[in-house]
């Protein structure tokens, strides 16, 4: 199945990748630097991969940068967000699988 891409915000789409009711990929793509991941929080434990890319995370009160190849896991209602510094993607799994995605 192919899933559609969807804006969410200014230079960053969305686009799940596969999908479970206990796990869920998705690709985050952000077009241009200064694009952002609005500091948001949800009850899903989310893994992070960058594909590609740099950008500067937040994570509760912890700020740090990233690129190709790195990786982390963000906890359950952990307030978090991103900067994008170069253009790239991040492939990011949840689980439980975000139902508001599909």
């Amino acid at each position: 199945m192919t899933y559609p891409i969807v804006e969410t915000g200014e230079n960053v789409t969305r686009q799940v990748l596969a999908d479970a009711p206990e796990l869920m990929t998705v690709a985050f793509r952000f077009a241009a630097k200064g694009a952002t991941g609005a500091l948001h929080q949800h009850p899903h434990v989310q893994s992070t991969f960058v594909q590609s890319g740099r950008f500067r995370f937040t994570i509760a009160d912890h700020d740090f940068e990233v690129g190709p190849g790195d990786a982390f896991v963000i906890p359950s209602n952990a307030v978090h967000g991103c900067v994008c510094l170069e253009p790239g993607t991040l492939i990011d799994g949840f689980t439980p699988r975000r139902d508001d995605f599909l």
